[in-house]
């Protein structure tokens, strides 16, 4: 019961880190959007900065650590639901 509380928990973390890649694409942010681009930020670059340390942007411009932090939180939450 409560591993699947947290699968849900990280599935929402997930979403929010996708929303929070899309909302970056948007070159001119102001009023609300800035808001929710901040508070997004303030939620999600803890974790994706710990795979931007070790994964350089592709190109210079590709930045892939979103992809990668996305793949390797789901790999883990439904490794530890198997085994819990």
């Amino acid at each position: 019961m409560i591993m699947r509380l947290i699968v849900e928990l990280v599935d929402i973390y997930t979403f929010i880190i996708f929303i929070y890649v899309i909302m970056s694409w948007i070159p001119y942010k102001k009023g609300i959007l800035a808001n929710i681009d901040d508070v997004l930020g303030k939620i999600c670059d803890p974790y994706l900065d710990l795979f931007k340390r070790f994964i350089p942007p592709l190109g210079g411009m590709v930045d892939i650590s979103p992809i990668i932090a996305i793949v390797v939180l789901q790999l883990v939450v439904r490794v530890l639901y198997f085994i819990f």
